[in-house]
């Protein structure tokens, strides 16, 4: 545990009047030691806190504030979770990060499986490192959803997937959960021939008599990169592969449905892409609480592209407008079917789609997310590409400045010579960035 050591006090802040200084040090509040941001949070959502500090001379200060049920009372500390992040103690036959080509930068081969994370950012977590202490503050505090990484709940099966022998305790403590109430979504990688069939039918029916607290689950395909020597055989899923998932999803989530009125379990995109079926409307996926697992993402972005254009359509491109569009493999299909009909619907408008071949992980790795700036420079250069070029938002950092390979969105425009510009998995922003010069991001 880090020290909670005030690094910032906001100009004007209840924190500020009530005479905390950069440098003081935070023991508690309301008599509640705090270890961590989640204590922080916790214990200060109260209209009175009682907070303890200790100076920099090694005084103890007490600071007593009035303040809103959550108002913030304006101080900052070295890290966000004012403690250091947890890292993963499993060794997964699928990680991606184990995946990785050298010289990255260093943030992408930490492997983080922190609780905390998963209430505060939506990580998901395997739950084999869980302590006692944590467990109990989650039911204490009624931290909820939890987000978990399930993959399978048949004890031995998840072991031998995880590579470690605390991970089969986890339908134990996801029953403690649903018991305390704590709500769940949960996430299936899924390795062909391992945890596919009749063992991805034991996960199903074991987290669905864990309804309602399991509120959802996902079942996406492994990620498969070139980089795999000396690692444990995997094979990628193919066309028949996928179709087998999508009926045993499919079949089991429409039953849920009838039984339950809600599906619970959804498909990733990637396996409807990969198996060539239609991708289902948007409110079949009830809510859309998988997105970052892939799962209604074409979905959503369908939805919200055609009814933007249906309110555009028939307007003139004025001045005519030529635009290119770069995804990866995977969605090419779908955003060139969305190009072609804004094309068709508004005079003016050409639009050039590009799918990119992920060269730098391997052909396996098919999402927009993974395809990086060297891919696209390499593969683009010579294009035509118009006066500019529309990326996923998702193929950059949150920073929104470096690609994976840590290209630069200036380094593509430099060697493109064409203005690029990152767009949300929104299809109205898609379609404003197609025929209005961008969405101003």
């Amino acid at each position: 545990m880090m020290s909670a050591v005030v690094t910032g006090v906001l100009e004007g802040s209840l924190a500020q009047r009530g005479g905390v200084l950069v440098g003081d040090t935070l023991l508690s509040v309301n008599g509640n030691a705090v270890a961590d941001v989640l204590d922080y949070q916790f214990y200060l959502a109260d209209t009175q806190a009682s907070m303890k500090f200790l100076d920099q001379t090694g005084r103890i200060k007490h600071v007593r504030i009035r303040k809103g049920e959550y108002e913030d009372v304006g101080l900052c500390f070295e890290t966000y979770l004012m403690d250091e992040k947890r890292s993963c103690r499993n060794r997964c036959i699928f990680c991606f990060i184990d995946q990785l080509p050298p010289g990255m930068r260093p943030s992408l081969y930490f492997k983080d499986d922190d609780a905390r994370l998963s209430f505060l950012m939506g990580n998901y977590i395997t739950l084999s490192g869980l302590t006692g202490r944590e467990l109990r503050r989650i039911t204490e505090m009624h931290l909820s959803p939890v987000n978990i990484s399930v993959h399978a709940t048949d004890p031995q099966l998840r072991v031998k997937m995880m590579r470690n022998p605390e991970a089969g305790r986890a339908l134990g403590i996801m029953k403690h959960l649903a018991g305390h109430h704590i709500k769940m979504n949960c996430q299936i990688v899924l390795c062909r021939g391992i945890n596919d069939g009749e063992a991805l039918s034991r996960t199903l029916g074991d987290l669905s008599a864990l309804y309602p607290a399991v509120e959802s689950i996902a079942v996406v395909p492994v990620g498969l990169t070139k980089y795999r020597e000396g690692l444990y055989a995997l094979e990628p899923f193919g066309k028949a592969e996928s179709a087998a998932v999508l009926d045993l999803v499919g079949a089991f989530s429409e039953d849920f449905l009838r039984r339950n009125g809600t599906r619970l379990v959804y498909a990733a995109d990637e396996f409807y892409l990969m198996a060539q079926r239609e991708i289902p409307p948007a409110a079949s996926y009830e809510g859309m609480l998988q997105l970052e697992n892939g799962v209604g993402l074409v979905a959503m972005l369908r939805e919200g592209f055609d009814t933007a254009l249906a309110q555009d359509a028939g307007a003139p491109q004025s001045p005519p407008r030529v635009v290119s569009v770069a995804t990866g493999t995977a969605a090419f299909g779908v955003i060139e079917n969305c190009a072609m009909r804004a094309q068709k619907a508004i005079a003016g408008l050409e639009c050039l789609v590009y799918a990119i071949e992920n060269r730098f992980f391997g052909e396996n790795v098919n999402v927009a997310g993974l395809v990086t700036g060297r891919d696209l420079i390499e593969q683009l250069r010579g294009r035509r590409l118009g006066s500019e070029l529309l990326i996923p938002a998702a193929m950059l950092r949150h920073e929104r400045d470096l690609f994976l390979d840590d290209v630069s969105v200036s380094d593509v425009e430099r060697e493109l010579d064409t203005k690029v510009t990152p767009v949300e998995n929104d299809g109205a922003q898609l379609l404003r960035a197609m025929t209005r010069g961008g969405p101003g991001m």
